[in-house]
């Protein structure tokens, strides 16, 4: 592309910090910095026209694990694994609350549901026989009993009567904490180009070389925070997972509140402006949703509707509104990857579909990696 003297000075020239993705760890990485670093240029380079991952694309769940997930995640992690990862997504629920105020991200703690369907007697007395257990590992984080049982009091079919409530889980509009989030980005002087896609760097003895689809430019400092595309930037130990969404219209007297999960968590909906948001169905093909490419399925679009017909508003008429899908990062363990790559190369990836609770929590992180 032809740019001014203008442009090449203002934008791409003596850059402290390059930041790679605008979603919430690139913009939480980039406020620390400036924090830290006050007199810093911190430029972020997004390649959507909004965040493109999954940033401005999840259900809003302001959580840290069901029971079948945080079970499912003692089995491939130590207790103590267990608990630093628990205690990193309420942390990181804390800092984003303070950073931008219950009000401006229209933080509900309407609590969490967990159901289980009716094939899945099994797992229900599994989980539920498992309470005390996770209750007195969880409370010295919460204070108090996280998990109880609850009979169903929403109407839902094709499901076991009792459901298992956590009453510190929360929800929040996605929307306005990113506008939230890049409004105190913007007012803090940090630049952020947007349409603009990193296809690979190089690094020199005191400086990065960038290499996108519109320019080559120099920064002192790359910082990675693409998550479910960061791979394709040569960080092996995340894979793309697709997550796949739809909205209702508007609901007369939909009494459902509260965020809800489903088979172990691979299907979420909550409430939100009198409509049911509900997402997931990716286990039902791992390898096709293990993509970077933002679609929809017949698959599982046509499951999401069915399970909303028979079990979620199963007396309710409804029509769908919207569709849409985002990447997260995933990998063989549930820990985010915060590393130093090389001299001058850093990253803040692989945030399990967690994204909304650790975000802010890792961006922080992949900032203090800066000395």
């Amino acid at each position: 592309m032809n740019f001014s003297y203008w442009e090449t000075k203002t934008w791409f020239s003596n850059i402290d910090f390059c930041i790679v993705g605008s979603g919430i760890t690139g913009l939480n990485c980039a406020l620390d910095l400036k924090t830290r670093f006050p007199k810093s240029k911190i430029l972020i380079l997004e390649r959507g026209i909004l965040p493109n991952g999954a940033s401005t694309k999840n259900a809003g769940f302001a959580c840290f694990g069901s029971v079948s997930e945080i079970l499912d995640d003692l089995n491939s992690h130590s207790e103590e694994e267990v608990l630093q990862l628990v205690q990193k997504r309420l942390k990181g629920l804390k800092l984003l609350r303070k950073n931008l105020g219950d009000q401006n991200i229209r933080y509900k703690e309407y609590g969490g549901y967990e159901l289980f369907v009716n094939e899945d007697i099994t797992l229900f007395e599994e989980c539920r026989s498992a309470l005390p257990q996770l209750n007195k590992m969880l409370k010295p984080i919460f204070g108090d009993a996280v998990f109880s049982v609850q009979k169903d009091s929403f109407g839902f079919k094709n499901i076991q009567k009792k459901l298992i409530f956590n009453q510190f889980e929360g929800q929040l509009n996605t929307g306005k904490m990113m506008e939230a989030l890049l409004h105190k980005v913007q007012k803090s002087g940090i630049k952020i180009l947007n349409n603009i896609t990193v296809e690979g760097f190089v690094e020199t003895k005191n400086s990065v070389k960038i290499k996108t689809d519109k320019l080559d430019f120099s920064a002192n400092k790359l910082l990675i925070a693409t998550n479910g595309f960061s791979e394709k930037l040569g960080i092996a130990q995340v894979k793309p997972a697709r997550a796949q969404v739809l909205i209702t219209k508007p609901i007369k007297n939909l009494e459902i509140k509260g965020t809800f999960h489903l088979d172990k968590g691979y299907y979420y909906f909550r409430n939100i402006d009198d409509r049911i948001l509900f997402g997931g169905g990716r286990n039902l093909d791992f390898k096709t949703e293990e993509t970077t490419e933002i679609a929809q399925t017949k698959l599982i679009q046509q499951k999401l509707e069915k399970l909303l017909k028979t079990t979620i508003l199963p007396e309710t008429a409804f029509e769908i509104d919207e569709r849409w899908s985002g990447i997260m990062g995933v990998g063989k363990q549930k820990n985010p990857v915060v590393k130093q790559i090389s001299d001058n190369v850093f990253c803040g990836v692989r945030l399990g579909g967690m994204g909304v609770a650790i975000g802010s929590l890792v961006g922080k992180e992949l900032s203090e990696l800066i000395k």
